[in-house]
């Protein structure tokens, strides 16, 4: 599995606006702070918004806003939403047919990838990231 850069855009920019999570931040202020193209952060942003994570408000003193709280959005939720399918092998998307799968002796090794994958990027959330509250241990 190999997260995109719309994936990871869309983890920065959601981290930039929980920063700032009572008030509205702009496409432009986004682009400024992360040196993403405008152009790109809207494509990025319409999913978020599609996705439910965002709250658009139009105006002067308008931009976008978290739909929740910053503790209540995942980084799996914004991978998702961005990147659609998070599966380590196409055998383990949603629909796949695999002639072999009866016979496959590996089918539990990528499940128990995309368990420990998904189950991490569900357990960090946007707050965990502002407040540097990840510990990764080696």
């Amino acid at each position: 599995m190999k997260i995109s850069t719309k994936g990871t855009y869309a983890v920065s920019i959601m981290t930039e606006i929980a920063k700032n999570e009572n008030s509205f931040t702009t496409v432009s202020v986004l682009s400024s702070t992360t040196g993403f193209s405008e152009k790109y952060l809207e494509q990025i942003v319409s999913k978020l918004l599609k996705a439910k994570l965002l709250l658009s408000f139009r105006g002067s003193n308008g931009g976008y806003k978290l739909a929740k709280h910053a503790n209540e959005i995942s980084v799996g939720e914004i991978l998702r939403a961005t990147e659609g399918n998070m599966k380590s092998v196409s055998c383990m998307e949603e629909g796949a047919a695999c002639d072999l799968a009866s016979k496959c002796l590996t089918v539990n090794v990528w499940a128990g990838l995309n368990k420990v994958v998904n189950d991490y990027l569900n357990s960090v959330s946007l707050d965990d990231i502002v407040n540097k509250k990840i510990k990764v241990n080696n």
